[in-house]
């Protein structure tokens, strides 16, 4: 049957469900093999009602405060709360009363054979989830310390030297194996989560290097022409208090050229970051994607035009089409793959964009991820973006742009795009500049 939700959850939160389900499992086993016990063999040795009706719902006990103890030592053992004193306390008292039942079913009714499983499954709910608040060393004294007191307690029950000895091995190795598997459970997922952290602080520490690098670079361009702006500004001031109208005027219109020589050279460096190659934009896409763990396929046409063919607005349409999505794959998306075609056949370029993340926090599905402004990108090339959920939990994006009749040349009197970051990172998130030369700048939000 399938799980409500199970695909609507990451990779990380599948995990998750299924390593504390394993733990749970572990413990509510236990609980019913421990119930059965005590209450088919104290009934069919006619044990007094209050035994055979006590003795289970003790057991139930156990394996309630058992089950609340284990939720918060996962929880605990991932860095996500901690364990109160009064419940591991109570379940110990639950448990240690528990396991009593069973050594007192064991030397009044009888019990023959069953002794070893009942004490196993009276002790595992609790050491499995306590196993994860202590220490290693601690749980092996634990363990150590309760094997010696059944060398003391389980001769008492009438049981022969032998039988003791089965007893003590069945339950070492029980409580043994169950804690080992529990903890190991454990820190495969603690593994993941910290995996899972250090992907995101390396996206974050990749905008803020763009963000260093983007300051940086309008620091060399504004700096030195600000500075002989102000001297230039002083000089032409003193020369108006002098009378020197004539050379005041002269220092002013230079003041008036380098600002716009200024101006020039920040579009320059903003376009330089902005403007995108497709073919830079596609390898810088698979490069990034590939840095973080995620799975990329690049398919590239394999008839008309080649992709150095496009003509330049196409390019660069398209490759906006790939930073926005490789950038929000980054940032909202839990995908393992992502595959990106690209197709120019039938006087139509086609660029799809699909992964396997969450539903809803996909590539580019979420509000404010600059949809609006991939749309009105296109919409001035005549093409169309489509986006939405695909079959087997996937986000699919597709943008289609119109091909000029007659093949792809380029387009006279502008420039190749150049690409802002090898690695294909959203500059224009990361910097928070808009691009001075593009009028649909304004609209688009990288969330």
């Amino acid at each position: 049957m399938r799980v409500r939700g199970w695909s609507g959850r990451s990779g990380l939160a599948k995990v998750d469900l299924y390593t504390r389900g394993t733990v749970y499992l572990l413990v509510w086993t236990a609980l019913l093999a421990l119930t059965l016990l005590m209450l088919t063999r104290p009934v069919r040795l006619g044990a007094h009602p209050f035994v055979a009706v006590g003795a289970p719902l003790l057991a139930v006990a156990n394996g309630v405060a058992s089950t609340l103890l284990a939720r918060r030592a996962m929880d605990a053992y991932l860095g996500q709360g901690r364990v109160p004193p009064r419940l591991a306390g109570g379940a110990a008292v639950i448990t240690a009363l528990t396991a009593g039942t069973a050594l007192w079913l064991g030397a009044t009714v009888g019990m023959e054979g069953t002794l070893p499983m009942a004490l196993s499954t009276a002790l595992v709910p609790f050491l499995t989830a306590h196993c994860l608040i202590v220490r290693r060393r601690t749980t092996v004294l634990i363990h150590a310390g309760l094997l010696a007191l059944l060398g003391v307690l389980v001769p008492l029950t009438g049981r022969s030297t032998e039988e003791t000895l089965f007893t003590l091995g069945t339950v070492a190795f029980s409580i043994g194996w169950l804690a080992f598997t529990a903890r190991v459970s454990m820190w495969v997922l603690a593994v993941m989560w910290e995996l899972r952290e250090a992907r995101d602080v390396q996206a974050r520490l990749a905008v803020a290097e763009e963000r260093l690098r983007f300051g940086r670079d309008l620091h060399d361009v504004l700096g030195r022409n600000l500075a002989v702006i102000a001297l230039k500004s002083e000089l032409a001031v003193q020369l108006a208090r002098r009378g020197a109208e004539r050379r005041a005027l002269e220092q002013m219109a230079e003041v008036q050229r380098i600002a716009r020589e200024s101006q020039r050279e920040v579009r320059d460096v903003v376009r330089g970051y902005r403007g995108a190659d497709l073919r830079t934009e596609l390898d810088g896409a698979r490069g990034v994607l590939g840095a973080a763990g995620i799975d990329c396929t690049i398919e590239s046409p394999g008839d008309g035009p080649p992709v150095g063919a496009l003509p330049v607005e196409i390019q660069s349409a398209l490759a906006w089409v790939v930073r926005e999505a490789t950038t929000n794959v980054l940032r909202h998306g839990d995908a393992a793959h992502c595959a990106i075609a690209l197709t120019t056949g039938t006087g139509t370029a086609a660029l799809t964009v699909e992964n396997d993340g969450v539903p809803g926090r996909t590539a580019v599905g979420a509000p404010g991820s600059g949809l609006t402004g991939l749309r009105e990108r296109l919409a001035a090339l005549g093409g169309t973006l489509e986006a939405g959920p695909a079959p087997d939990a996937r986000f699919r994006l597709t943008a289609r742009v119109p091909l000029p009749a007659g093949g792809a040349p380029d387009v006279p009197g502008r420039e190749p795009g150049r690409s802002g970051h090898p690695d294909g990172v959203d500059v224009t998130a990361a910097t928070g500049v808009p691009g001075p030369a593009d009028p649909t700048d304004d609209q688009n939000d990288h969330g």
